[in-house]
């Protein structure tokens, strides 16, 4: 392969702040994800089980995050896009869900979803917190803030759901919620992918 002129810049160290703040939100989002699946089986409810599913995707974002500090800009650009792609791919996931949920009728228990959403909330508004200075930072760096600000979103919704089963004892309400957690898995995922492929082509050139 012919060499080019071009020569990659050395990778940036590891930010700690970064790396202290990325480990405490992937301890959050462990424990939240465990809480929110036994929640769900309880509750039988979709945006529960739709939330546990995205604080599972963010333990494994946050994972390989903290895996690839400090490698080229342009592999942590690939990184970013698979994660973009599972964001994109989990939404997918939750409509299906949704349609299932609807088809079987069943309305969640109220109570449980409303206190499982507030405890995750404030898990993820500790999380988006930390992550807050470095969601201008590099595509990975942008993917791991979305997920906690999407997550920090969806909590919010899950309450609201909460609040509206309660009042009128249908389903409608959750299932509504999963739809809006999904279009963040969506968009944030499509967001994501937009960069990481920018920052590939921008970075490609370099490791040829």
């Amino acid at each position: 392969m012919v060499c080019n002129c071009d020569h990659e810049p050395a990778p940036q160290k590891p930010n700690g702040k970064f790396r202290t703040a990325l480990w405490i939100a992937l301890i959050l989002n462990l424990l939240l994800f465990v809480i929110e699946l036994i929640g769900r089986a309880y509750a039988h409810s979709s945006a529960l089980w739709a939330d546990a599913l995205d604080f599972f995707g963010d333990v494994v974002s946050y994972g390989i995050s903290l895996a690839v500090m400090g490698i080229s800009l342009y592999w942590r650009a690939t990184v970013a896009l698979l994660k973009g792609i599972v964001m994109a791919t989990f939404g997918f996931i939750v409509i299906g869900k949704i349609v299932y949920a609807y088809v079987q009728g069943i309305p969640p228990e109220a109570m449980t979803m409303g206190v499982i959403g507030v405890l995750a909330l404030i898990a993820n508004l500790v999380s988006a917190s930390l992550l807050y200075a470095f969601r201008h930072g590099d595509a990975n760096m942008r993917s791991v803030w979305l997920c906690s600000r999407n997550d920090a979103i969806g909590n919010t919704a899950v309450i609201l759901a909460a609040v509206g089963v309660f009042g009128t004892g249908s389903l409608i309400p959750d299932l509504i919620v999963a739809l809006v957690i999904s279009i963040l898995a969506l968009t944030g995922g499509y967001q994501v992918i937009k960069r990481a492929l920018r920052e590939r082509k921008e970075h490609q050139s370099v490791t040829m």
